[in-house]
């Protein structure tokens, strides 16, 4: 991706929109100006995300934490697939409503957050497509929305952090949610009722096994034709963009010809995570894939050689793998090989990878002290961690 200063004067955080079948249907980018004194350029800002987002197939709602950058946006040729989230008290104001309106006619797609303390103008209401009530201000049923928000708007609850308070959410009428439902209590070793990993996940740990042993081709490939739906995944992945290999793959035997064994182990890190056939999970596969791929392009910015970054990936993708597999990593990690830093990282939470984790958990969670903390023990500029967001953020796109 191209160098853009503008990502020096801004910090992001981002996470997905889900839909009441679960399906990920937007990205949240949260954007904060990290100088008040410093206006970033809002032109510019556009162009750093057209670059990574020039599909408008690809919907990102856009957070903006700063309300003079958020006024430039209004007034600016915003793209159809970058939507616009505008906080009340904005969209209260009669300064703004000429902007709102200018975009909503040419078609952009407009979110009003929280809720208004006056009735909004008449002409600004149609405006907007979607509400955003955050959890701690959810809708009450029987209750009327204050400030003249119509109930006609469909609402999306935002701040959701657990699988319950997604379902909760759509209980009461959402039609979507902002947030990341991962917080849910980590299995433990003496969970009761915990659910039994799912067979086919099991395949693959003896694939990663195996792979890790560099058995023969013909073994490996041997274990591959005896599952075709893990032997479709692979070719589908392998032929994706972000793999981005010349020619096109027609074998296993190819593939591992082409890959080598430690590329193949980190496909199969992402098979495995990507594994579970249940649909509450995909909000969590979401997230483990871009952790993976976030840490791995974080540890290309700060220098690390091409062994420590798979290993970085390797730790981002299996950081919730307990989640996905219904076991605690002690246990998780006696059957799954992983480098003595990944152990340390997901089992001790400690060890050169976990200030990696630590950042993309602060990214994840939009949290402006903790994302320049984490940076600042990386000795990472804002500029580099931003860049490194963009560039996962597109491959996990090209892997989707």
């Amino acid at each position: 991706m191209t160098d853009h200063p503008v990502l020096g004067q801004v910090a992001l955080g981002y996470s997905p929109m889900i839909d009441r079948h679960k399906a990920i249907t937007a990205l949240r980018l949260t954007v904060f100006p990290v100088r008040p004194d410093a206006q970033p350029d809002a032109d510019a800002l556009l162009a750093a995300l057209g670059e990574a987002w020039p599909d408008p197939a690809h919907r990102v709602s856009l957070n903006i934490v700063g309300e003079d950058l958020l006024a430039a946006l209004l007034r600016t040729d915003l793209p159809l697939n970058l939507m616009l989230e505008v906080p009340a008290f904005m969209a209260s104001d009669l300064a703004c409503t000429d902007a709102l309106a200018a975009l909503h006619t040419r078609g952009n797609t407009l979110l009003i957050k929280g809720r208004p303390l006056q009735p909004l103008p008449r002409e600004v209401l149609p405006c907007f497509a979607y509400s955003i009530i955050d959890l701690a201000d959810e809708r009450r049923d029987g209750m009327p929305p204050p400030g003249g928000v119509s109930r006609n708007i469909p609402h999306v609850q935002a701040g959701v952090r657990t699988m319950a308070q997604m379902t909760e959410a759509f209980g009461r009428g959402a039609i979507s949610v902002l947030g990341w439902p991962i917080d849910d209590p980590a299995p433990t070793r003496h969970a009761t009722g915990a659910k039994a990993a799912q067979p086919e996940l099991t395949g693959i740990v003896e694939l990663i096994n195996r792979v890790d042993r560099h058995e023969p081709i013909d073994r490996l490939e041997a274990v591959m034709k005896n599952d075709p739906t893990m032997a479709f995944k692979l070719m589908r992945y392998i032929n994706s963009p972000a793999f981005g290999l010349s020619v096109e793959v027609t074998s296993f035997r190819h593939a591992i010809m082409l890959l080598g064994y430690q590329r193949l182990k980190r496909w199969l890190a992402l098979l495995l995570a990507a594994g579970s056939r249940d649909a509450n999970q995909k909000p969590v596969i979401y997230a483990a894939v871009r952790r993976g791929l976030l840490m791995e392009e974080l540890g290309r910015d700060s220098g690390c050689d091409d062994e420590r970054r798979g290993e970085l990936f390797i730790c981002g993708v299996f950081s919730l793998l307990d989640r996905l597999m219904h076991q605690p990593f002690d246990e998780l990690l006696k059957s799954i090989p992983t480098s003595e830093a990944v152990h340390a990282a997901l089992v001790h939470g400690n060890g050169p990878h976990l200030p990696y984790l630590a950042l993309v958990q602060a990214i994840e969670s939009a949290s402006l002290f903790d994302i320049r903390a984490a940076a600042e023990a990386l000795m990472m500029t804002t500029g580099a961690v931003n860049q490194a967001v963009l560039r996962a953020l597109v491959a996990a796109r090209q892997l989707d």
